[in-house]
């Protein structure tokens, strides 16, 4: 039943409609990525400022990398690389590039149409642009349903099962044993409530990144000679002219694109939601910030993880191994057996912050349409069961889960972002115009989206009187 949907889902819809529509997101806004790409890094400065009270630029944007980065970019990219070949890699470059076009406008819109909470803190994402943008609320609930079952069930299943595959294979401890630790340690903190993410993420991902790019960066230093053949290995493989992977092309292009939105998660509408909860001057500063975060996870984090696998010599045509266990054997056959440690640990960094992130936006959507406590004790419970479920699966099923749950938000969500493209093109000319006229930080005129049903509260003149960004996460949590 999964092979069957997912092959419908990947095969004949997400693949027309993940690259179509960020090739037209692309074209249509006259390459908004690149466009501001320099740009993107003076933003990333100003993005540490915040207001009192509110989460900065920079922290929603560690959030939501805290998020992205963990068994997507180390167990993702090796099952790319050994069910569709090296060429997976470089349409998961076409789908990041495409994608960034794609993150953007979802999270402009995503600031555009937030709301802001009794507490003072905001909320938004895709359930609630698509209710104040199309006046759909029923989409909205369908969406926050599947969102919750993709983050809350699907992906949190993929990372327990990474985390104790990883550490079975380096320390030899039983996949059961590990899923009961990290069950346990989960549910301590989705139960017993959680203080001040905000400010664990944003000191732990850049890290945690850094750390593993400098040991992607060791691990290439070490084989420089073999980089350009293997780049032109990555390419020819794509489309099919390498030998070993000819006829291939189709399971490199479906690959790519699923294990690239895995990774990224561009279009899939996760990312709007912390996005959201910034407090910024324009909602396009927050998209162009967001669409970075894609850069950052796929150009860099993916390749890093690419080039390990491919530069080791450990990886050989039809291999069957467990996904983070290839990447572990590669650094290890490069630095020693040091390296299948730091990589083990270093993923249970990665997906600790991730299950968190992935808890949030689960309950984050359950409180669009519900705020009673008791279906989210449910879902805590549920949460907690799949994370114990996962760790004891093989890695077919619980990818084909994740990746039936994850395609049908992706559709959802791209259909939702083309009909109020053209409000997001809107936003981008109100930003681009200021840019123009020499104004180096814009300003949202609320007035000049009069005809939108946008929240006062947020874009008046009111004055906040917000509390303490950790106290409204605790909050969050504890609701």
């Amino acid at each position: 039943m999964l092979d069957l949907l997912n092959d419908l889902i990947w095969s004949k819809l997400l693949i027309v409609m993940l690259i179509g529509l960020g090739l037209y997101f692309t074209i249509a806004s006259r390459f908004v990525q690149f466009r501001y790409f320099g740009s993107m890094f003076r933003i990333f400065s100003e993005a540490f400022q915040r207001q009192p009270g509110q989460l900065s630029s920079f922290q929603a944007l560690m959030l939501s990398v805290a998020g992205r980065v963990g068994a997507g970019n180390i167990a993702g990219v090796s099952v790319a690389i050994m069910l569709g070949g090296p060429g997976a890699i470089f349409w998961m470059w076409v789908v990041a590039l495409v994608g960034m076009a794609t993150s953007y406008f979802e999270c402009s819109l995503a600031q555009l149409y937030k709301r802001r909470e009794a507490d003072g803190g905001y909320r938004g994402g895709p359930a609630f642009y698509i209710q104040h943008g199309l006046g759909q609320r029923w989409l909205g609930i369908l969406v926050s349903i599947l969102l919750l079952v993709t983050f809350g069930f699907g992906f949190n299943a993929v990372q327990s099962f990474t985390v104790a595959s990883s550490l079975h294979d380096t320390f030899g401890i039983p996949t059961l044993a590990s899923g009961i630790a990290l069950t346990v340690v989960i549910g301590l903190i989705i139960f017993g409530g959680i203080k001040r993410i905000a400010q664990f993420a944003d000191v732990l991902v850049p890290v945690m990144a850094f750390s593993y790019i400098a040991m992607a960066v060791l691990v290439i230093g070490l084989n420089i000679s073999e980089v350009p053949a293997t780049f032109a290995l990555i390419i020819k493989s794509a489309f099919g002219l390498e030998p070993a992977f000819a006829g291939g092309i189709g399971a490199a292009i479906i690959m790519g694109v699923k294990r690239g939105l895995f990774s990224n998660e561009a279009g899939l509408g996760s990312a709007p939601n912390v996005a959201a909860v910034a407090e910024v001057k324009h909602p396009v500063a927050q998209g162009i910030v967001q669409s970075l975060s894609v850069f950052i996870d796929t150009l860099i984090l993916c390749s890093c993880t690419a080039l390990i696998i491919l530069l080791s010599g450990v990886y050989q045509p039809g291999m069957e191994q467990a996904g983070v266990v290839l990447t572990q054997s590669a650094v290890a056959a490069v630095v020693g057996e040091w390296g299948r440690v730091f990589v083990s640990l270093a993923l249970l960094l990665f997906v600790f912050t991730t299950l968190i992130y992935n808890y949030y936006l689960g309950e984050n959507a359950l409180g669009f349409f519900s705020q009673k406590r008791g279906p989210v004790m449910i879902y805590r419970v549920l949460v907690v069961g799949l994370v114990l479920w996962g760790s004891v699966q093989d890695l077919g099923t619980v990818f084909a889960f994740a990746d039936v749950t994850m395609g049908l938000l992706a559709i959802a969500n791209l259909i939702a972002l083309a009909l109020l493209f053209k409000v997001g093109v809107r936003l981008m000319r109100d930003y681009d115009s200021q840019i123009k006229a020499g104004v180096e930080s814009p300003v949202f005129d609320a007035k000049q989206f009069a005809d939108l049903d946008l929240d006062p509260a947020v874009w008046g003149n009111q004055p906040s009187n917000a509390a303490d960004p950790a106290e409204i996460g605790d909050r969050a949590y504890q609701r």
